[in-house]
């Protein structure tokens, strides 16, 4: 070992540089820190002891804390007000909201051949078709829609009867068109007249008569011209004839009636001459005979001047008037089957009959430019329905034109009952029909509600407007089985108050204080008591009670 070095006492942590420590201060500071850290997680352990007692504590509790908080309420009424409100028992189901069922539009063409092509007027989809619409236009003519079951069948014209001309007439009366005698089955001068007027209405003109008919016509209309003029031309003849005998025939008459008379003196002249003269017998014959021939001639002069004052023999003039009389009626008669045939008709490929308008036009088959074949478009009812099942006990209580209400997604729509229908015998047994018309809609509602499916409820017994009425559990029944509730006064105290019941639903009962009792909208009644084991006995005792109401 060398002299210049120096012993060390040896360290127990460890071995000691030999040179020693550089900075005492250096020394020291690890050992402060390793303090100071125990201290601090010490103090936070401390820390969170702490708030876990106190949070702790907040849930311990001392047996008599325990024993009030868990004790029963004290006994006390429970009361609810008595209310002014309108009740209602209803009739509740659930229905399929649809259109009505679809029908294919066909037009009869068989009259329109090969000039069936569609002109104009074609709807779009969702377009509704109503009494006197016009659904189509085809070769330049409306085919207008009207109400009715019967399907389109014949041409509709003068003189034509039938239950179709019955149809049309109740079609018109709809649309506040006159028809004429609309039990009368035969399509008449008034019904023509009020073809015509739908014609306007749907802004068309109406139909023409055929070129046939109308070439009929004006013959008929020259046949009639010609026979005024012969039977004109007869009585000319007639009248002629009335007046044959002129003047200078009566003169030459006459003149021939006094030369025949003149002649007879003559001739008995040389009659009597001769018996002076005493001629010879021969003689005397002779001029006894030319007496005699005289006078003969008088007398046939006179008879031609009778003649003349006797009236002439018109006969064949009177034979040829009535032969152009009889042709004047003719011609008559004629013109007037001409005249009817040119009367307005309804053609038959310009009306189409639906069972029930509105319509909603669903579907389009043709195009403007194409030839009508066979179905056009099919349409379906333009109002939704909701068409529901219900049993048949719930079935008898409804009845047609009550109204309800139908609730799909918390919104609520207005329905009035259209139909109630038995099942059949394919159906269920005991379920009814029923169908509700909807109320008016927007377009965005009907979007909503096609093909859902809805729950209806339909009042059947009702208050008819608000009344006074309490719970079920408010009524009890006295000695005599008359009904009560219980009023609380402002005082804590109770008083019995008799009523008469009316109307029960929904948990509520209509009451009315009898003559002499007093109940008034907004007292108090009780329906139990708060801890008492007897509040099912007294509901009980009001759901008795209104088995009785």
């Amino acid at each position: 070992m060398g002299a210049g070095r120096e012993l060390v006492p040896s360290d127990p942590a460890g071995p000691v540089d030999p040179a020693g420590p550089a900075d005492p201060a250096a020394e020291a500071a690890p050992s402060w820190r390793s303090g100071g850290r125990t201290l601090v997680v010490l103090a936070a352990v401390a820390v969170v002891s702490l708030v876990a007692g106190l949070g702790l504590s907040r849930f311990v509790l001392n047996p008599a804390d325990a024993a009030a908080r868990t004790a029963p309420p004290e006994a006390g009424p429970i009361t609810v007000p008595v209310e002014h409100r309108e009740l209602s028992n209803d009739v509740t189901v659930r229905g399929d909201v649809v259109f009505d069922g679809a029908v294919d539009l066909r037009v009869e063409t068989a009259d329109l051949g090969e000039r069936a092509v569609v002109t104009g007027q074609v709807p779009e989809v969702g377009a509704t078709l109503d009494a006197g619409s016009v659904a189509l236009e085809v070769a330049g003519r409306p085919v207008l829609v009207l109400p009715g079951g019967l399907p389109t069948y014949r041409t509709l014209a003068l003189g034509r009867s039938g239950p179709d001309v019955l149809q049309l007439k109740a079609a018109l009366g709809t649309l506040g068109i006159d028809a004429g005698d609309a039990a009368s089955d035969v399509y008449d001068r008034d019904t023509a007249a009020g073809v015509a007027a739908l014609y306007r209405r749907a802004g068309y003109p109406a139909p023409s008569p055929s070129e046939d008919a109308t070439r009929a016509l004006t013959a008929a209309e020259r046949g009639v011209r010609s026979a005024q003029a012969a039977v004109t031309a007869a009585e000319d003849a007639l009248a002629a004839a009335g007046s044959r005998s002129v003047a200078s025939d009566v003169a030459a008459a006459d003149a021939q009636v006094r030369s025949s008379e003149r002649a007879v003196g003559v001739a008995q002249v040389e009659l009597d001459a001769c018996a002076a003269d005493e001629c010879s017998p021969g003689e005397a014959a002779r001029r006894r005979a030319a007496v005699e021939d005289a006078r003969d001639a008088v007398g046939v002069a006179a008879a031609s001047r009778a003649a003349l004052d006797a009236a002439p023999d018109t006969s064949a003039e009177r034979a040829a008037l009535t032969s152009a009389r009889d042709g004047l009626v003719d011609a008559q008669e004629a013109l007037a089957d001409a005249q009817d045939a040119t009367v307005l008709a309804l053609p038959a490929a310009e009306v189409v009959f639906l069972e029930t308008l509105p319509r909603r036009v669903d579907a389009v088959s043709v195009r403007r430019g194409g030839t009508v074949e066979g179905t056009v478009m099919s349409v379906s009812g333009a109002a939704l329905r909701v068409v529901a099942a219900a049993a048949r006990a719930d079935a008898a209580l409804l009845e047609v034109g009550a109204a309800g209400t139908a609730v799909l997604e918390g919104e609520e729509y207005p329905v009035t009952i259209g139909e109630i229908a038995a099942g059949t015998s394919g159906e269920s047994s005991g379920r009814s029909t029923v169908t509700l018309l909807l109320g008016e809609l927007t377009p965005e509602q009907v979007a909503a509600l096609q093909g859902r499916n809805v729950r209806v409820s339909i009042p059947v017994s009702s208050t008819g407007g608000a009344v006074l009425a309490v719970p079920l559990a408010a009524l009890t029944a006295g000695p005599g089985g008359e009904s009560r509730v219980e009023v609380a006064g402002a005082d804590g105290t109770t008083a019995l108050v008799e009523v008469r019941t009316g109307l029960a639903a929904g948990g509520y009962v209509e009451v009315s204080a009898v003559p002499g009792a007093t109940l008034a909208e907004g007292a108090l009644v009780v329906i139990g008591l708060s801890g008492d084991e007897g509040t099912d006995e007294a509901t009980g005792t009001a759901g008795d009670e209104d088995a009785d109401a």
